[in-house]
C-alpha cells in the first residue's frame, strides 16, 4: 500500500507491507510495517510476522475442529469446516491465513471490514479459538469419553 503524504517540500512517499508467515503445519502470523522503499518495508514485515507466530489447531482432513468466529476491531470473519476434498473457500486475506496455517479444506467468509489487515488479524484470532475433544477433556480433568455423557 501507498502511504502518501504532502508537507512542505513537496511529497513524501511511504509504503506499507503486509505479511501473511506460516509454516503450512499450524502455526502463522501477520506481520505489518512501514518504510519509504518496498523491499524494507516487506522485510522488517516479515520479522514482525514471525515474531507474531500463533500455534492454530489442525485436525485431521487438515481442516477446522467446529465452527469459530474471529473478531479484530470492525472485522468479522466466519470460518466453518468442510469435508476432505471441498479445498479452502475463502477469499482474500483469510484465504492466504488457511493456506499458510495448513488447512487444506475450510469455509470462510469476510464480514464487515474489507481491510486486509484486519481480517487476517481476525482470521488468526478466529484460528486461536479452535480446540478439539482432547484439548477440552485436558482443560476439564476428565477422559475424553466423559464428554459425551
Amino acid at each position: 500500500m501507498l502511504v502518501l503524504q504532502v508537507v512542505k517540500g513537496g511529497k513524501q512517499l511511504n509504503f506499507r507491507a503486509v505479511v501473511v508467515v506460516g509454516d503450512m503445519n499450524g502455526r502463522v502470523g501477520v506481520g505489518v510495517a512501514k518504510a519509504k522503499e518496498v523491499i524494507t518495508a516487506v522485510q522488517n514485515a516479515v520479522k514482525d510476522g514471525k515474531k507474531q507466530l500463533e500455534t492454530v489447531t489442525v485436525v485431521k482432513g487438515k481442516t477446522f475442529p467446529h465452527r469459530a468466529d474471529g473478531h479484530f476491531g470492525s472485522a468479522h470473519v466466519m470460518l466453518r469446516p468442510a469435508g476432505p476434498g471441498t479445498g479452502v473457500i475463502a477469499g482474500g486475506a483469510v484465504r492466504t491465513v488457511l493456506e499458510l496455517a495448513g488447512y487444506e479444506n475450510g469455509f470462510g467468509k469476510q464480514l464487515g471490514s474489507t481491510n486486509p489487515l484486519n481480517n487476517a488479524r481476525a482470521t488468526v484470532e478466529g484460528l486461536k479459538l479452535m480446540k478439539t475433544h482432547k484439548m477440552v477433556a485436558e482443560e476439564r480433568g476428565i477422559d475424553v469419553k466423559e464428554l459425551y455423557w
